[in-house]
């Protein structure tokens, strides 16, 4: 009897502790079973978030592509949008001295089709990076369309290395009155400003081709001469107060000598007033240097209706007395149509007859 008892106890413990050790076990698989559930929430919820922040991204990259600005953040803390930095003074894309050539012929077939990256208007930006100046570059314009060719050929993909933003404006005279080279370009400088907030403005002869890409159509901290040296001069500065050819000007400069004269029908003069209106505001001409400032003239025969203007000596005299009431303040022209073309934006104009 005291045998039977012996393995009842023995046999009641040996149960007791296989049910505890049941227990536990059903216990430790409830918990590992909790914290896998907890664990696959949050790596659902890390996925989901990780998802967003790519959705993001492309969308980001898909704005900057198309060119519109972006400044959203990401809502993941530790990812932000990477702005795009200023373009470097210099641009790294410059390869220096060119060779200009006219002795074949090009058509703007051909310019487009080298020039994709190109907008409406002939407008350019450059993409990875944010040009330092927005820079208007106006042509005083009539019946020179093979000279045109030329310069939109050589000129597109030298300002594009010097990755500026800017944009192409041919101002075209209307009619057959006596040419006013100095008139097409207060109209360009008030045309561009009325489509883009520019900051600087390139005044630029149709026929002048620079020579080194290092020769940048940007503005200075003085007024810029960019033609320095022509090969129709020798490669020499004619004289020290030249200021024809191609030159630029920030906003600023050009509003403080009151633009430029409007009443220098013909050849010549021009230049000269403006070189005056400059001295008398105490500013000082800037150049590159004579290697650098080299550009080739298209040799053409004088137009007609631009012969050398008779007055323009007398004109040059009065600049002083003349600058404040003649000049932008004093413009009047009429548009009378505007032709947007991938490689410029063409402005005809009525600025009337002397």
């Amino acid at each position: 009897m005291r045998d039977s008892n012996v393995n009842f106890n023995f046999l009641h413990k040996t149960c007791t502790l296989v049910v505890l050790l049941c227990c536990l076990h059903i216990f430790v698989t409830v918990v590992y079973y909790v914290r896998s559930m907890d664990f696959t929430q949050q790596f659902v919820q890390s996925q989901q978030q990780s998802q967003q922040v790519q959705r993001k991204l492309e969308e980001h990259a898909e704005s900057t592509e198309d060119g519109k600005p972006s400044s959203t953040l990401v809502s993941n803390s530790t990812v932000h949008e990477k702005e795009l930095e200023k373009c470097p003074e210099t641009s790294p894309l410059l390869v220096g001295p060119l060779r200009v050539e006219f002795s074949s012929p090009v058509s703007l077939d051909q310019v487009r089709n080298e020039n994709p990256a190109l907008q409406e208007g002939g407008r350019f930006k450059p993409k990875d990076c944010i040009a330092l100046q927005k820079v208007a570059i106006i042509i005083p314009f009539r019946k020179r369309d093979e000279h045109l060719k030329y310069w939109l050929y050589y000129l597109h993909p030298i300002l594009q290395r010097q990755q500026l933003d800017y944009g192409i404006y041919i101002i075209n005279q209307d009619g057959e009155e006596t040419f006013n080279r100095a008139k097409l370009l207060n109209v360009g400088y008030t045309e561009a400003l009325k489509e883009y907030d520019y900051e600087c403005f390139v005044f630029s002869d149709v026929d002048l081709i620079p020579m080194d890409d290092r020769n940048t159509y940007k503005c200075f901290s003085q007024p810029r001469h960019l033609s320095v040296s022509m090969d129709k001069f020798g490669f020499r500065l004619p004289y020290n107060q030249y200021f024809g050819g191609v030159s630029s000007m920030s906003k600023e400069q050009y509003l403080k000598i009151n633009g430029f004269p409007n009443n220098y029908w013909g050849w010549g003069g021009e230049d000269d007033d403006i070189f005056n209106r400059l001295s008398s505001k105490g500013m000082v001409i800037s150049r590159p240097s004579g290697v650098i400032g080299k550009c080739r003239m298209i040799r053409h025969e004088r137009d007609q209706k631009n012969d050398p203007n008779p007055q323009r000596f007398d004109r040059i005299a009065h600049t002083r007395e003349t600058m404040h009431r003649d000049g932008i303040n004093s413009l009047s022209y009429q548009v009378v149509r505007v032709e947007k073309d991938q490689l410029f934006t063409k402005i005809t104009v009525d600025i009337g007859k002397p």
